[in-house]
């Protein structure tokens, strides 16, 4: 690291209370980066990358920063270089390593777009004094003891393993969020901390569950409330826009460019943008096992709304498996809908997305639900088959799909859909998987390489390096290895270079990810030519990804946990439909313990925000749709793999959040206007 010594005229202000505070530009340090003053009072970082993580620290002035009384640091940050750039920046205690004594926060920005980057100190705002270990959870109360806001010490603003260079520039660092007094919590008289309504105990918030009656009032309150919104009256039955241009009508949806803009239409001919809320179904199960000390009144074990699970592919029960659940929402649904529960709730539901302004029943939900056919709905595929042994992915490994049992699979999924969604107007289309590891543009093929000599995919490419090269020979010598022969490479699990081999490599990772996307494309036109294969969701994607998903798709689906997706692109500027399969925002107000992906400071502000995404999708001439995940709240003390998010758009007790709602109605009810005429 090395001191800078442009800055002089620079500074930074932090807010915290009635104090102003500022950086020492002297004291800025430097790690494979070049900073410099540019407008205002921003500052210009240039990154390069032969180090893992260029960047600048920021020591505080004095070497001490109290911000005990605020919430998170956030900066804005605009990219000013020719490259999409993800920004970090961790705020540090004394003796901080990138795990410990620190919190980080990051930003995605595309060439040209700004935004702000937040680092939030805790995923719950209060304090537990002897903070107990709380297991099987993302957030969770007494968190906040892992890191001190009150001794904050630097800050680092940086990218993490780039492989090209980086500029952007950053501004208006700022101390955010008021933190309201807050009577420290005792551990000795936590537990239990969740009531019978799986609600946490120790706080109350309006809309809180305190009594059993209360449900039947409840019901009766939002029986008026969608007698008085029963949702938007140009809408023809399908959520189409029935006062909006008439398109030919195929029966089925379909996906066509309107005006410069992409749109779906429904089967009677009428535009339709897809604005629909993910796991539309009635279960919140969340792990008992270890853990039945956290719950008050739990019921006894083989009554009803128990279940085991196997499924954890993260947290503290990956280890712990299997595990029994507690289903604190469909209980709750039993006490409010009675013994008919499951089939007042359907109706209710679709009742409820009607008057809300929302169209798509979308990705996980139920087909109970759904099949009632008075929404359009998406459906969702797995598939399988053998898997790629050298892969690696957040979800699990990647399928191997030059092996036979990959289109197998695929077939074996699709079949299951004849007399359901296959050929059901309904059906807006399939998503097939989720958030596949697809890596960087080298990473499939490295992959195979990596894995062992039976491995189809592994067969495929050295045929094809044994096609181009034809003598090991010249191979050995175009990747600067040493291989004996061509069975030495099949018995090597050695990746070489990425620069000597890339160009081979980069061949094979399109031949698979084409042949991933075609394989499902061919499969699922046979059994359901009338529906659309809306992709696999992309979370982490490279361009060599993209383009083949733009190749075989109808629409390209993308997962995307911004606050504005305006500029969403494709590599190349491809023209194709793109529709967001997934994107929420939480706060910590209503009782929850974790925001979420996207933090936002109330519900007030989450409703803002939500309005806010929607309309910049609708601003995208490529969005087709949006998706919130999720319909309803992650139970209060996590799934199985600990994900506990305040992201409902109902809450575990079945009750809609009103400041969300209200958003949903107004950009439901004026979104084709909107996207017309944004």
């Amino acid at each position: 690291m090395r001191k800078t010594t442009v800055l002089t005229a620079l500074f930074f202000a932090v807010a915290a209370g009635a104090q102003e505070l500022t950086f020492d530009p002297a004291a800025a340090k430097t790690s494979d980066a070049k900073v410099m003053p540019a407008s205002g009072k921003a500052l210009r970082i240039e990154t390069g990358h032969k180090s893992q993580w260029p960047g600048v620290t920021l020591p505080v002035p004095h070497n001490k920063w109290d911000l005990s009384r605020r919430q998170a640091v956030e900066l804005d940050v605009r990219n000013v270089g020719a490259e999409a750039v993800t920004v970090f920046c961790r705020v540090d205690n004394p003796g901080a390593d990138g795990g410990k004594h620190c919190v980080t926060g990051n930003i995605a920005l595309n060439p040209g777009s700004k935004g702000t980057l937040r680092v939030t100190f805790s995923t719950f705002p209060i304090r537990v004094a002897g903070a107990p270990v709380l297991v099987g959870m993302r957030g969770a109360p007494g968190s906040m003891e892992k890191f001190d806001p009150s001794n904050v010490t630097q800050l680092l603003v940086f990218v993490s393993k780039p492989k090209r260079n980086h500029a952007f520039e950053i501004a208006n660092v700022r101390a955010a969020g008021e933190v309201s007094e807050v009577e420290p919590l005792d551990a000795k008289k936590f537990f239990p901390f969740i009531d019978e309504f799986g609600q946490f105990i120790h706080r109350d918030w309006p809309g809180k569950v305190h009594s059993e009656s209360e449900f039947a009032a409840r019901r009766e309150a939002e029986e008026k409330d969608l007698e008085a919104h029963p949702g938007a009256a140009d809408r023809d039955q399908y959520g189409g826009w029935k006062s909006g241009p008439q398109l030919k009508a195929t029966g089925f949806f379909r996906a066509e460019k309107h005006q410069g803009k992409w749109w779906l239409v429904d089967p009677e001919g009428r535009l339709f943008w897809s604005h629909g809320a993910d796991c539309v179904r009635v279960e919140a199960a969340t792990p008992v096992t270890d853990r039945e000390h956290y719950f008050r009144n739990l019921p006894e074990r083989g009554s009803p709304f128990y279940w085991k699970s196997h499924w954890a592919p993260h947290g503290y029960y990956t280890n712990h498996s299997s595990y029994a659940t507690y289903d604190f929402s469909s209980a709750n649904l039993r006490r409010k809908y009675g013994a008919d529960y499951l089939r007042v709730h359907a109706e209710i539901t679709q009742r409820r997305l009607q008057s809300w302004g929302m169209n798509t029943i979308a990705n996980w939900s139920d087909s109970g639900i759904y099949l009632l056919r008075k929404t359009p709905y998406t459906a969702t595929l797995h598939v399988g088959g053998k898997q790629l042994e050298g892969s690696k992915g957040y979800w699990g490994k990647f399928a191997d799909v030059f092996d036979p049992s990959f289109r197998a699979s695929v077939q074996r999924a699709i079949e299951k859909q004849k007399g359901a969604s296959a050929d059901d107007p309904w059906c807006i289309g399939f998503f097939v998987d989720n958030e596949l590891g697809w890596g960087n543009d080298t990473s499939l093929a490295v992959a195979a390489l990596c894995s062992p000599p039976a491995q189809a995919a592994k067969k495929v490419f050295i045929n094809d390096l044994k096609v181009k090269y034809r003598d090991i020979a010249a191979l050995n010598e175009t990747w600067g290895v040493q291989h004996a022969s061509w069975d030495a490479l099949s018995n090597c699990a050695t990746a070489p270079s990425a620069k000597k081999a890339g160009d081979d490599l980069r061949a094979f990772y399109t031949k698979s990810a084409e042949t991933y996307f075609s394989t499902i494309r061919d499969e699922l036109k046979k059994v359901a030519p009338n529906q659309l294969y809306l992709g696999c969701r992309f979370a982490w994607v490279n361009d060599c990804a993209a383009r083949a998903a733009a190749k075989f798709c109808d629409v390209i689906s993308y997962n995307r946990y911004e606050y504005s997706v305006e500029k969403l692109p494709l590599p190349d500027n491809l023209d194709r439909p793109l529709i967001i399969g997934e994107f929420h925002f939480g706060a910590l107000d209503r009782g929850m313990f974790h925001t979420g992906l996207r933090w936002t400071a109330n519900q007030q502000d989450r409703a803002q925000k939500y309005r806010e995404y929607v309309e910049s999708a609708l601003r995208n001439p490529c969005l087709v749709g949006a998706h919130w995940f999720q319909y309803r709240d992650q139970a209060t003390t996590g799934r199985g793999d600990g994900e506990n998010y305040q992201i409902g758009l109902v809450d575990i007790c079945d009750t809609p959040y009103p400041e969300t709602i209200a958003a949903l109605r107004a950009v439901g009810g004026e979104m084709y206007t909107y996207r017309l005429n944004p």
